[in-house]
């Protein structure tokens, strides 16, 4: 990339008008990955090589400019949507359209990944700091990474949950699952998160939303209290004996009631081969799609 075309393009992305539109989320932020992986690497790059030094920092300092611009727009959006959410508003069909408004999220559901969806949910569902792991996994914990938010609003569409259902997160992380069902289902939500550090900033999270009905119990898995669940979400957040374990737990509270088991990631196939579970869902398990089952009527043999 030469000096004339960087300096083109930068002033093309800054006499663009509709990325200073705030709703233009999508656009914006395209835009700016490209000025900072981009414009500006490129800069930094013919730095090491090229002669004329003065236009290249005034290109750094024009590029680096526009795209704080940028920046401050949608940092000014996501103060004012989560001040609009912690009064109450956006709930269920309301929230949804609400995320449709700031850009074009279609994506393929048969590609694995993010996507401009989970950077406009990850800004909303956001604190001011990030927090630190704080807790040793054990060997059969699987490191946290959050779910899509595709899946997410996927596994809402398709749950047809009721006002009386009350959703599971098993291992929750930073509380993003649970926060979103609440919003999209506007039903009563639950996550269960071993790391203390990552259930405090989940419970901060909530705060700044206002979102009631939304809580979280730092404790292992295997012994949280799950006799009011109807619905649960698992993200792989464990393998080996250890998800069987939080499997034959689930059992158990089956034995007391029908109850919903959505999957995500490779620990599908293994709640898959579970006799007392029915599968529900119609796309053979893909790993890019979440999978659903239901408990069998007749499994109380299986004690």
């Amino acid at each position: 990339m030469t000096l004339p075309e960087i300096e083109l393009y930068i002033e093309n992305i800054r006499s663009n008008s509709s990325l200073y539109n705030e709703k233009n989320f999508d656009v914006r932020n395209d835009a700016i990955d490209f000025l900072e992986f981009h414009i500006l690497d490129q800069i930094d790059s013919l730095r090491s090589t090229a002669s004329d030094h003065e236009k290249l920092t005034e290109l750094h300092r024009q590029a680096e400019e526009v795209k704080s611009q940028l920046e401050e727009i949608d940092n000014k959006l996501f103060q004012k949507l989560q001040q609009e959410i912690n009064q109450g508003k956006y709930r269920g069909e309301e929230f949804e359209a609400l995320v449709r408004a700031y850009g074009s999220f279609e994506s393929n559901n048969d590609e694995e990944g993010y996507d401009n969806l989970d950077i406009f949910i990850n800004r909303l569902f956001s604190l001011q700091y990030m927090p630190e792991q704080s807790t040793a996994l054990e060997p059969e914990m699987v490191f946290y990474q959050k779910t899509p938010a595709r899946v997410i609003f996927e596994l809402v569409k398709d749950g047809a949950f009721t006002k009386d259902d009350i959703f599971f997160d098993i291992g929750s992380g930073l509380g993003q699952v649970a926060m979103l069902v609440n919003l999209l289902a506007d039903i009563r939500t639950v996550g269960v998160e071993f790391d203390p550090a990552f259930c405090k900033y989940s419970e901060e999270c909530v705060a700044v939303l206002g979102l009631q009905n939304v809580t979280f119990i730092n404790t292992d898995a295997r012994g949280a209290d799950y006799s009011l669940g109807t619905v649960f979400f698992m993200y792989t957040p464990f393998r080996g004996k250890m998800l069987q374990e939080a499997l034959d737990v689930l059992r158990r509270e089956s034995l007391k009631r029908e109850i919903r088991i959505i999957t995500y990631g490779p620990c599908t196939t293994e709640v898959a081969e579970q006799g007392w579970l029915i599968s529900l869902s119609r796309n053979q398990f893909k790993t890019s799609r979440h999978a659903e089952f239901i408990s069998a009527p007749h499994h109380k043999g299986l004690r």
